[in-house]
Parts: structure tokens; sequence; C-alpha cells
């Protein structure tokens, strides 16, 4: 087995929840060289030096949007690693590393939603309509409006009103830029529920941001 200590010297120094909510949120990160990710599968962690810079922001910033707690995303960021150094030697290198890497945080993440009393992961929608029919109304583009208020924290607020499965779903599509395929190895879903989920999350994003607009008209 893996010898884990020290981990937590490696995993130190995560973002703060307000730079993750400015100016990280869409930095650019250059991917882990497949070398690294090579030699930390055949136990090397010495290659976490290469790898966790990568993560170190985006990890978190998902995290963050899954629990809305600064203090709990960090614990989840530190519980996933430990995760990850303990399963590496089980990672297909034919599969995308950043999927298995997501996945195994956003177990845990919704692992722990789902010990929360009376907390559920079901889609909440209010309005009863099918995602086409919202998606069809007419006005701005939905994704445009999202990437309006990206830095604001109208954003923030909308998003973190919304279900956990559709959080996710925006997250991992406009912020990490993933393909709809990427999603749904990540979520272990088939894609047409990616795909209708995102819908549903961009229509209720949408409507969130509406009434944030709204509200703050009215004062």
């Amino acid at each position: 087995m893996t010898d884990l200590r020290g981990l937590s010297a490696m995993v130190v120094r995560i973002p703060s929840s307000a730079m993750i909510l400015t100016a990280a949120m869409h930095s650019e990160l250059t991917r882990p060289a497949g070398d690294a990710i090579e030699r930390f599968r055949h136990g090397d962690l010495n290659a976490l030096d290469v790898i966790l810079p990568q993560y170190r922001v985006r990890l978190y910033r998902f995290l963050l949007r899954m629990v809305g707690e600064p203090a709990l995303a960090e614990d989840l960021f530190q519980q996933t690693w430990v995760r990850v150094i303990e399963k590496i030697s089980s990672y297909n290198a034919r599969y995308n590393f950043d999927s298995w890497l997501f996945a195994i945080a956003r177990n845990l993440a919704i692992d722990h939603l789902r010990r929360k009393r009376g907390f559920s992961l079901d889609v909440r929608d209010e309005q009863g309509e099918a995602p086409v029919e919202r998606m069809a109304m007419p006005g701005p583009d939905p994704l445009k409006e999202v990437l309006d208020f990206e830095r604001g924290s109208i954003l923030a607020t909308a998003l973190g009103e919304l279900p956990a499965i559709h959080r996710e779903v925006l997250v991992l599509r406009f912020e990490e830029e993933m393909k709809l395929e990427q999603i749904a190895e990540v979520a272990g879903v088939p894609l047409s529920t990616v795909k209708s989920r995102l819908h549903r999350a961009l229509a209720g994003l949408r409507r969130r941001v509406a009434e944030q607009l709204s509200m703050g008209g009215n004062k």
C-alpha cells in the first residue's frame, strides 16, 4: 500500500474562496504531462509536484461549487487526494485523467451531501416545464447571460441556489470546459442525462439571475 505520510504537506496552500470566485475562475492551467501521471501511477509520489499545481485551483473550485462551504471543500479536497493515492495503481491510462480525478472528488462530495438530513440531490423544478420548452423562451442566449455575470456575486448566488446535480454539470462544462462525454464519465450517467441536466441547469440559472437582477432593481 502506498505510504500516505506527508500528503498534507503536498496538498496545502489551497486558494481562498475569494480567489476561486473571482480572478481564478478561468485560469488557463496546463494539464499535467503524461509521464508524470505514469510515474505517479507506478508509485512515485514526487510526480505530485507536477500534477497537484494543475488541479489545486480547479478541483477546489469544483468542490466549493458542490458543497458551498470553504472549510468543507478544503476537507474534501484533502480526502480526494488521499483517495487518489490509494487508487492510482488501478487507474487505466487509456482513460482521461481529469475525468477519473473529478469523478473521485464528485463521489466524495455527493456522499457528504446525501448524509445531510433532509438534503436531496433531485432536481427541484418549481416551474414544471420541460427543458426544451424553457430553452425555447425568447430573450438573450442563456449562456451569454451566464458569461456576462460570471465574475459577479449575482452569478455566484444564483449558482449556489441550484440543485447539486445542476451545479456540477455547469461547473464541469463551462468552468472546466469538459466535453459532455467526459461529464457523463464523471457523473456516472448516460450522455442523454447530461444533456437534459445541462439544459435544465442553464434554464434554472438564467431564471435565478433574472430574479436577482429584478430584486436589485427594486431596492
